[in-house]
């Protein structure tokens, strides 16, 4: 007898309809799973017979052959434990399935519980539009599969209870829909950072335009405590955003499971020994990198020469791109990366270089070698280039509160609201994000501001790239003053964040 049902897949972000046919006939007993599984779907086998049997209901003594449609996708994890079980009992007669409009997705223990499986949103989105009604899910996902517009939730606690409800008996009611709560995430405010006003605003610069930064300057100056509070001005995640972001974190299993939808930006900080697998996405079955979950939000390198060469320079083609292409032998996946990187750097491998105290230990040659450590590429696909000086003692002493990230952010928002005006009906999101015919009709220089940027221009040895970005950060800083046009100030600023040499007194 056969039995038909339908469960779901991933493929990269994106969920897929996966068909599952059990066939149960005679001849020596025996149990394959075919479909192009994987080393985790193949083991459903031993978790299925002991969940079946640990259940009180009986596995057939037959043989039994399960098919994982389309057969010629790759299937991998355990989401497929319940669907195979269901089929299996449906094709002896053990119980009724319900109509083709519900799928089932979850991990069996050896006991019959459901286990929670990661990327149930993306599947139950995809699920909704394959025209799927009803999807079953472990518990734990639940709230997280809510968020798919159009479906009926069920959330299944053990192979038991599911069992009674489709035979008629105690019904499992479906899910409510997950409700955003009040409580939110508390961030890192900008007042609790003494001093450093300039790093601070460049930092609301970087913010309202999505512009790439680093930070220079020696260990204890606020580096890392600017870079962290940075997601507190920028602006909140819409809708859209949110379930974009939520489905790469989901595919990762790093969903809250009482709070799955992610509203706060993403802030990612990988450790300097991160490989360059580990930071674009990759493994032998690919899957997200660092610079895809920090998507939407920021991407935080501390220590920056210390992250090794290799690592570094996978970021240069998705900072141009937003997007990162992953080719293994079994598949190629895309995943998105849109995110604002900024770096933080000592100047020197001791890390008191310049510093007015001459406390640096560091020859001429040492310095020049630990700078090089970063690529004339990758800095060139760095908008603003800012200072970070030691905090002064009396800064120190006099504890003076800075000014809030509520009062930053409304000026980040009232900045990237124009933007929003500006590139209505594009996929651009923010002066970073300017295409080459977006830069010319927005960032047009009168001949005041063209003469200072050809002297710019040559005194600097600026690159084609480095010429546009000067022109968005000019662009964004017009915004945040509310002008129309780019003016002299404005210009001038914005050359000022490329004018810092690194290395150098």
């Amino acid at each position: 007898m056969i039995a038909h049902l339908k469960s779901m897949g991933i493929d990269g972000i994106e969920g897929y309809t996966v068909s599952v046919e059990c066939f149960i006939s005679n001849g020596l007993p025996g149990f394959e799973v075919v479909g192009l599984p994987d080393a985790s779907v193949k083991e459903a086998r031993e978790r299925v017979r002991a969940a079946i049997k640990t259940s009180g209901l009986r596995f057939p003594p037959s043989r039994i052959t399960v098919n994982l449609a389309p057969a010629n996708t790759k299937k991998t994890g355990t989401i497929y434990d319940l669907p195979i079980l269901l089929g299996i009992l449906a094709a002896q007669g053990q119980i009724r399935l319900p109509d083709e409009t519900s799928a089932f997705l979850g991990e069996l223990s050896l006991e019959g519980k459901l286990r929670p499986i990661p990327g149930v949103l993306p599947m139950a989105i995809a699920a909704a539009k394959g025209g799927i009604r009803t999807l079953y899910v472990p518990i734990q996902n639940a709230k997280e599969a809510t968020l798919a517009e159009g479906l009926e939730v069920i959330p299944v606690y053990s192979l038991r209870q599911l069992i009674a409800h489709l035979q008629g008996g105690p019904t499992i009611q479906p899910q409510p829909k997950w409700e955003r709560s009040q409580m939110s995430r508390q961030i890192p405010d900008f007042k609790e950072v003494m001093g450093q006003e300039n790093a601070k605003r460049a930092l609301e610069i970087a913010a309202a335009g999505g512009h790439n930064v680093l930070m220079v300057g020696p260990p204890g100056s606020g580096k890392s405590m600017l870079a962290k509070r940075l997601p507190s001005i920028l602006p909140e995640m819409t809708s859209e955003e949110s379930l974009e972001v939520t489905q790469i974190h989901s595919i990762m299993g790093l969903v809250d499971p009482d709070n799955p939808l992610v509203t706060v930006r993403p802030f990612r900080s990988p450790h300097h020994t991160v490989t360059a697998p580990g930071l674009a996405g990759g493994g032998s079955v690919p899957r997200p990198g660092e610079i895809s979950l920090a998507h939407r939000g920021v991407l935080f390198l501390d220590e920056l020469p210390e992250f090794r060469k290799e690592t570094m320079e996978v970021l240069r083609q998705p900072l141009e791109d937003s997007i990162v292409t992953i080719t293994r032998a079994s598949g190629s996946e895309t995943y998105p990366c849109e995110f604002m990187l900024v770096c933080a750097m000592n100047p020197c491998r001791c890390g008191w270089y310049g510093d007015p105290s001459g406390r640096c230990t560091c020859s001429e040659q040492s310095v020049h070698n630990y700078v090089n450590r970063i690529s004339g590429p990758l800095l060139d696909r760095i908008d603003i280039i800012i200072e970070v000086p030691a905090v002064s003692f009396d800064e120190l002493r006099e504890r003076k509160e800075g000014e809030p990230s509520s009062a930053i952010r409304a000026r980040v928002n009232a900045a990237r609201e124009i933007q929003h005006r500006r590139f209505a009906g594009t996929k651009t999101v923010s002066n970073a994000r300017m295409d080459p015919e977006q830069l010319k009709s927005v960032c047009a220089l009168s001949e005041e501001c063209a003469d200072l940027m050809r002297e710019a221009f040559d005194t600097l040895g600026l690159t084609a790239r480095s010429y546009d970005r000067i022109l968005k950060v000019a662009r964004t800083i017009a915004d945040l003053d509310g002008a129309e046009t780019i003016g002299l100030s404005h210009l001038a600023e914005a050359i000022q964040y490329r004018t810092y040499q690194i290395g150098r007194n």
